[in-house]
């Protein structure tokens, strides 16, 4: 039939080490926020993937995850910069450019949260967190994008949240940026997926980070959590790297601005 005639004439014209549709084989990647957490385990499996990586943090604490991404066989550097500050997203764009080359997919990871009462929530909070969390996502994205569509192939993939979808109790700041950041992959994706660039989004669920402690470590709210999940579990950051490599594969070549929840059930719930 005509459509495997075309799917085996495609296979075969592929580039060496590209077989499998999950194969990240050549390509160079940028992940931010990569110091530990959620982003050091996605920077590790994109390296397992066959990707280079480029590892951000705002301390030379990403060197570590660069490390674990050459002991699996790629090239690594590591960047540092406080993605707060405006300045940054160019100047880590501009490194990993002159390091590498060019950026085949970017993982918009870093984030930052803040917790009070929304009453008492303060000005200078709010647009720290927003700073971080959503500008920094779309200045990155909007440079990186650059060298993407200009070649007509990349990979964006925003880290948002279960409070893209839910407001949450005690962090409206973190709530606002993450369904900016849902909203801002849609915005994106309609504009340069039929130039060949996708951009989508992951929504962790409660995942054991440095900025899930708190709750962690609140004997009645990790109960209630636990209660809701019908996984059982808290998840791991490993968790959710087999999804950031499909969004960053060419298994995904057809998926444009969309927020998959990983969460372990608990939006089902």
């Amino acid at each position: 039939m005509q459509g495997e005639a075309e799917m085996n004439t495609r296979m075969q014209n592929e580039e060496p080490g590209q077989g499998s549709p999950f194969s990240l084989q050549g390509q160079v990647a940028l992940v931010t926020g990569a110091s530990a957490g959620i982003g050091a385990a996605l920077a590790i499996a994109l390296g397992r993937a066959g990707a280079d990586v480029a590892c951000h943090g705002n301390t030379r604490a990403a060197e570590t995850t660069a490390e674990a991404v050459r002991r699996a066989g790629r090239e690594a550097c590591s960047l540092s910069g406080d993605l707060a500050d405006a300045r940054t997203p160019e100047a880590v764009i501009r490194a990993t450019l002159e390091r590498f080359g060019r950026i085949d997919i970017l993982i918009n990871n870093a984030g930052t949260i803040r917790r009070a009462p929304a009453v008492d929530f303060s000005l200078e909070d709010w647009s720290a967190v927003l700073a971080v969390n959503l500008t920094s996502v779309f200045r990155l994205s909007q440079l990186a994008a650059s060298g993407m569509l200009e070649r007509g192939r990349g990979k964006i993939v925003n880290v948002a949240s279960l409070l893209a979808f839910q407001g949450g109790i005690n962090v409206p700041a973190y709530a606002a940026s993450k369904g900016g950041v849902a909203q801002l992959t849609k915005a994106l994706s309609n504009e340069w997926a039929a130039r060949g660039v996708n951009v989508n989004a992951i929504a962790p669920g409660y995942i054991r980070t440095d900025n899930t402690l708190p709750l962690q470590n609140d004997a009645t709210r990790n109960r209630q959590i636990l209660e809701r999940i019908p996984a059982g579990r808290w998840g791991e950051p490993e968790d959710l790297a087999g999804a950031v490599i499909f969004l960053s594969s060419r298994s995904s070549d057809y998926v444009n601005g969309q927020v998959l929840a990983i969460d372990g059930g608990w939006l089902g719930r």
